[in-house]
């Protein structure tokens, strides 16, 4: 059996635009020539898409970069270059995507084929075919493409399943689920027997049918990260009905009661909305003997606490009890199902697109890194540099100008810059000159 990954860490990178190009026309038969450098194609995007096929993030776990294809440069005639093929990684269904720095939900994959755009190729330079004037009409003057975007994301698989088996460790539900559908779970009897999830599907004789997942075994603290527990609670947050199982083996020194109200407890601890989830508690273990006496003590004191779920009693291993449970179990999902489906639906929200926000204001900061060295820190400002195209003069006159349309040049001179002095933008050094 596959190991169950619900919870990775990766890093996405949306391809660069290309470069625009600077060319000229050089046709026999036309005399004016002109500018006819191209713009560059679009970078990759990198996109998720929700897949039915998949169980895990296994895929993640030992891949954790992701890069798309850089866009094509710009051609000469005008022919603007190629935009490269997105990115599409596959991920199971009920896959929450999250920055990982600010720990903002991205998206939500629930439906299979969904897609997600998590970064967006970069926009291709312009040519010089667009810096043509009337004062300049051969300006040897091109953009260099956009930087994809870049990402840390944390991916976080929830199960989707109809049922959700809860309850202490070694109550039986691996073993329930093994017996009503065909999961094959590991199962052994020590505390945490499951450390993953596993997910089967249950079959009625009368055409019904639902998912199922058996939960690794919490214990009092789960909620607040004690033991393993933690890790798996989210995956009951979209069930529609919770199997409560609690153990009646009269050998096992516990208390039924007190095991139903701390796994309840963790529940809500964890998240109060379950208050409201559907619930059935299960009596399991009936097999063996004086099991029956702690049933009649467990049904006494849930009446005492006026607790009014439903109770089943069951034998995994004799099978008394299981088809009874799986026929109500399967008539309360349908029940939710319908109850879901006629309150009012949701106004449908956009897929939230994670697009290059260029800041409004044209802020930057200068520091003094040495006498005669300063560097100049600024979004906008190291956008510009990074998409100009130096290896012009004409490139580099215009960044210039814009620099100081920009007021850096005043700015430089407050801080006490001089002719001669080296003054860094990014990557880009420059000498100061009055």
């Amino acid at each position: 059996m596959p190991t169950f990954v619900d919870q990775t860490k990766i890093e996405v990178q949306a391809g660069k635009g290309g470069d625009g190009m600077v060319a000229f026309r050089h046709e026999k038969y036309v005399p004016n020539g002109g500018p006819a450098g191209g713009d560059g194609g679009r970078g990759g995007s990198i996109i998720f898409v929700a897949d039915s096929g998949l169980r895990t993030l296994m895929d993640f776990r030992y891949r954790r970069k992701f890069k798309a294809e850089n866009g094509e440069d710009g051609r000469i005639k005008s022919q603007y270059g190629r935009g490269a093929k997105d990115l599409y990684l596959k991920v199971p269904i009920g896959t929450t995507v999250y920055d990982f720095d600010t720990n903002e939900e991205i998206g939500d994959l629930t439906e299979n084929k969904q897609e997600l755009v998590v970064a967006h190729g970069g926009k291709g330079g312009r040519g010089n075919i667009h810096f043509a004037t009337s004062v300049n009409n051969a300006p040897e003057i091109a953009e260099n493409g956009e930087p994809g975007e870049d990402r840390v994301l944390r991916l976080e698989l929830k199960v989707l399943a109809d049922v959700g088996l809860v309850g202490f460790p070694s109550v039986g539900k691996s073993t329930l689920l093994s017996v009503v559908t065909k999961a094959k779970p590991k199962i052994a009897a020590y505390s945490f027997t499951t450390l993953t999830p596993n997910l089967g599907l249950v079959i009625l004789p009368d055409g019904r049918d639902f998912s199922m997942a058996d939960l690794p075994g919490l214990i009092e603290g789960a909620s607040h990260g004690v033991g393993l527990g933690i890790q798996f609670l989210r995956h009951i947050e979209r069930t529609k009905v919770i199997l409560h199982l609690v153990a009646m083996d009269p050998a096992n020194g516990r208390d039924a009661l007190r095991d139903y109200q701390t796994i309840r407890q963790e529940l809500l601890t964890y998240d109060k909305n379950l208050k409201d989830r559907k619930e059935i508690i299960v009596a399991t273990q009936m097999d063996i003997s004086g099991a029956s006496e702690k049933l009649k003590q467990f049904k006494k004191d849930l009446k005492t606490e006026k607790i009014q779920a439903p109770v089943y009693a069951i034998s995994s291993v004799t099978h008394k009890g299981i088809e009874q449970l799986m026929q109500h179990t399967a008539t309360v999902v349908e029940q939710v199902e319908k109850e879901r489906a006629l309150q009012k639906p949701e106004p449908v929200q956009e897929v939230k697109e994670y697009k290059y926000q260029a800041s409004q204001k044209n802020d930057f900061t200068i520091t003094k890194l040495e006498d005669h060295v300063f560097e100049i820190k600024g979004e906008n400002l190291e956008r510009l540099v990074e998409r100009t195209n130096l290896d012009y003069q004409d490139g580099v006159m215009r960044l210039a100008r814009k620099l100081k349309n920009l007021g850096v040049d005043d700015a430089l001179r407050k801080k006490g810059a001089v002719d001669g002095d080296d003054v860094i933008i990014g990557s880009f050094n420059f000498e100061f000159v009055q």
